[in-house]
């Protein structure tokens, strides 16, 4: 689950609050030439850095803020294999054949994960295993169709359990199917992003912190202005959620719309005994409901529960959110019910129309990525490996993304997100029922 951070919210997340962040890159001062000019200093820049400084391109990366302080230093950390949007808009536009090559891709992507972490020496909490759980009898029976279609056209297994039987697996009066599998998991995001921030500089990329894009030339030779400098490049990335930041639509235009900002928030606990986090989650997994208005949530390595959800079509937060979201939590573990909040922080999901993610070329030397729609801890590193191919000569795997199309969100600049907020009433009023 990714998010960007939600100036509404000012309480430190719990992952600022557990590492100790390097000072600053100093801010871009001068007139400087790369090969690459990445925007954005999050999972999908850093990743698209890396994989270019390896292939002997100089690379600059500009980051708004600092390092990995949207989106990538604040998600629920799940990595999850799959996309939000399904194998549904593969398939229908890309064939079957591709498809599983998407989906072949997405396992690629979690490996990715585990390799950078080996390669790199990254410490990140890295703890394997995902409970996928349906809190209703529809959504106990649209588990047991998906888990049973991952297993006959896609080869992967999932352990499936239903009744009393869930309780084995999560010890919570709220579920009636439950399916485990080990392939995907949870990390701490912050030291990851932060870790795969040392890699790049120490493989030479120069990362200017506190540096927003505030316009972007184009043609055969890029130039990207900040207040201060600016970066000329002969090909350029325009990474993650960096669209909806204030200056995505100046940047892009023509992209910036295809995407919207969706609230996503999350709380975390005092620490909890370990006796009581291993009965209520055996396996120390990761755990998201099939809902389409999802709770999500996980235990950290400091044995607090982070728990996700509750979202906002509005980019309003919602009122009294604390107490919200811990009456939601009571009812999914009533153990719970008395734990004290230390931590309530969220932040906005940049979202397709279908929910796939959105990758592609603007021009011949500029490409961008978006649209991670909840699914970026893993795919941002794909998306980075990709990228850095295809610049190097080698598109195969980048156009399956780059061939979906995708569709603006209806209503225009004014109406496009009340729009929103109707068509989720109705999948909230859906889930209910």
């Amino acid at each position: 689950m990714l998010l960007q951070s939600d100036t509404q919210l000012n309480q430190k997340s719990y992952y600022e609050f557990s590492v100790v962040r390097p000072a600053a890159t100093p801010s871009l001062q001068e007139d400087i030439q790369a090969d690459v000019v990445v925007i954005g200093a999050g999972f999908a820049g850093l990743s698209s850095a890396i994989e270019l400084a390896q292939r002997g391109y100089r690379v600059v990366v500009l980051e708004a803020d600092r390092i990995c302080s949207g989106a990538s230093g604040r998600n629920g950390g799940q990595t999850i294999v799959g996309y939000a949007s399904g194998q549904g808009p593969f398939e229908a536009q890309l064939g079957r054949d591709r498809a599983r090559l998407a989906w072949d891709m997405s396992l690629d992507a979690i490996d990715l994960v585990d390799q950078r972490i080996a390669q790199f020496g990254i410490d990140c909490d890295r703890v394997q295993g995902y409970l996928y759980v349906a809190d209703s009898a529809r959504k106990a029976k649209a588990l047991q169709e998906e888990v049973e279609n991952m297993q006959t056209q896609l080869g992967f297994s999932c352990d499936l359990s239903v009744g009393a039987d869930v309780r084995k697996l999560i010890d919570s009066p709220l579920y009636q199917a439950a399916a485990y599998e080990r392939k995907s998991g949870h990390l701490h995001p912050l030291k990851y992003g932060l870790g795969l921030a040392r890699a790049a500089l120490d493989l030479g990329v120069k990362i200017y912190e506190h540096s927003p894009v505030t316009r972007l030339d184009r043609g055969a030779t890029l130039c990207a202005h900040t207040a201060k400098g600016r970066v000329r490049a002969a090909m350029g990335v325009l990474a993650g959620n960096c669209m909806l930041s204030e200056y995505g639509p100046k940047v892009s235009p023509e992209i910036s719309t295809r995407i919207m900002p969706v609230g996503t928030y999350i709380i975390g606990t005092e620490p909890i005994s370990p006796s009581l986090c291993e009965q209520l989650i055996p396996s120390n997994a990761a755990v998201c409901d099939n809902n389409f208005i999802l709770d999500y949530f996980r235990f950290s390595a400091d044995h607090r529960m982070l728990f996700g959800g509750r979202v906002s079509y509005s980019t309003r937060t919602p009122a009294d959110l604390k107490a919200l979201m811990a009456r939601r939590l009571a009812a999914v573990f009533p153990a719970l019910k008395q734990t004290r909040v230390d931590f309530v922080w969220g932040g906005f999901v940049d979202i397709s129309m279908n929910r796939a993610p959105d990758f592609g070329r603007l021009d011949s030397n500029l490409y961008y990525l978006q649209g991670f729609s909840g699914h970026g801890v893993a795919l941002t590193g794909l998306a980075g490996q990709v990228l850095a191919q295809t610049i190097a000569g080698q598109s195969e795997r980048f156009d399956v993304f780059a061939d979906l199309q995708h569709r603006t969100f209806p209503g225009g600049r004014l109406l496009r997100t009340p729009s929103l907020v109707i068509g989720m009433l109705y999948h909230r009023l859906m889930d209910k029922l």
